[in-house]
């Protein structure tokens, strides 16, 4: 029997560009989430932002399946448990709270009535715990009232659950099998909603199992199945095709090209970016660009629901609205980069190192 060692418990190099690729989507999303509380999907240049958690969830297949296939046999489920929450829920935690200051002293509303001390605990703790609790209706029953975003993290967790108990020991061929049962999910929603937007509102609760379901498994199946393509596309190049689906206009087809999009677009541009040409000299923006785009993704949101009271209290015009927008996310990114050096980055480093400490030698 194998016994778990700090050895086994080492980071694999990462694929630079596929992180690189991660920030723009980041971004995409956080500008998708500035414009949505503005304008209809039919006036917002970047009506497809949305679609961003959907290329996370397929990267997040491949990576999983990188960084643990050939060790999570040795290092058991606990352990395996135990470095996906360091890794994932301190930001869960920091976006809870950051959410619930954002509710309590949000300067453009008034307090809202009906919600008693009992109550705001009981979503904040729904918030940290990941316990889907949607009953805001001024916040659209959102799973997660307080941070949005922990919608996809909630099904990234019963993606990991799925991985540490069956996906790991599953051939490729069945795999296979698995990713296109999956894909019905994807077109059945697509056919019943119109769109594949659903999975963060407690009415759209299962559309979030197929999404993740199709785009975890494929991003799964083409590491597995070493579907990497090799290319000189470059960082600017995927990122160039990255953000066309973003602008992709919101239409009456979307019921369509939404579904193909996830199907079969964003696995191949993450095997083009798994198989991307790396230019050695931009390795340190990479590396940025993918350590910050999760500490952004969860903490923007608390900001987003001020400035979308802001925006309903004021009706700035377009110009002041743009200048708001372009500022904010400047200032997002700040701030994520704060949160990512002061305060994500040491307590992995120390939670990881007393984690290491109960290992044997």
């Amino acid at each position: 029997m194998e016994t778990t060692t700090p050895e086994i418990l080492k980071t694999k190099q990462h694929f630079e560009i596929l992180d690189g690729l991660r920030g723009v989507a980041a971004l995409s999303v956080v500008c998708f989430h500035f414009m949505e509380m503005v304008y209809p999907p039919e006036k917002n240049f970047i009506a497809h932002g949305f679609l961003a958690v959907d290329f996370f969830f397929c990267l997040s297949g491949f990576v999983i399946g990188y960084a643990y296939d050939d060790r999570i046999s040795k290092m058991g489920v606990i352990e395996f448990f135990k470095s996906r929450i360091i890794r994932l829920h301190p930001l869960v935690v920091l976006g809870s709270v950051l959410g619930l200051l954002a509710f309590l002293f949000d300067p453009f509303v008034v307090f809202p009535n009906g919600y008693s001390a009992g109550k705001i605990a009981l979503i904040f703790l729904s918030s940290v715990l990941l316990i889907p609790y949607p009953v805001m209706q001024e916040r659209a029953f959102n799973l997660f009232s307080f941070n949005a975003p922990a919608w996809s993290l909630f099904w990234e967790y019963v993606a990991n659950i799925f991985y540490a108990f069956v996906l790991w020991r599953v051939k490729p061929k069945l795999l296979l099998v698995l990713t296109l049962l999956a894909a019905f999910g994807i077109c059945f929603i697509a056919y019943r909603s119109g769109n594949v937007i659903g999975g963060w509102s407690g009415g759209t609760f299962w559309d979030g199992s197929a999404r993740i379901s199709y785009s975890f498994l494929a991003g799964l199946l083409v590491y597995r199945s070493q579907w990497i393509i090799k290319n000189k596309l470059g960082f600017t190049g995927l990122s160039i095709l990255l953000m066309l689906v973003f602008v992709m206009p919101f239409n009456k087809w979307v019921w369509l090209t939404e579904p193909l999009v996830v199907l079969f677009y964003f696995p191949l541009l993450v095997a083009l970016g798994a198989g991307a040409v790396l230019k050695p000299g931009l390795r340190k923006f990479y590396q940025f660009a993918g350590n910050i785009s999760y500490p952004l993704y969860m903490t923007h949101y608390a900001v987003i629901w001020a400035y979308g009271n802001y925006y309903t209290a004021n009706k700035p015009a377009t110009a002041q609205l743009t200048l708001i927008i372009i500022v904010g996310m400047i200032v997002m990114v700040a701030f994520a980069y704060l949160i990512m050096v002061f305060y994500d980055m040491p307590l992995r480093k120390y939670l990881t190192s007393k984690r290491k400490q109960g290992l044997p030698k």
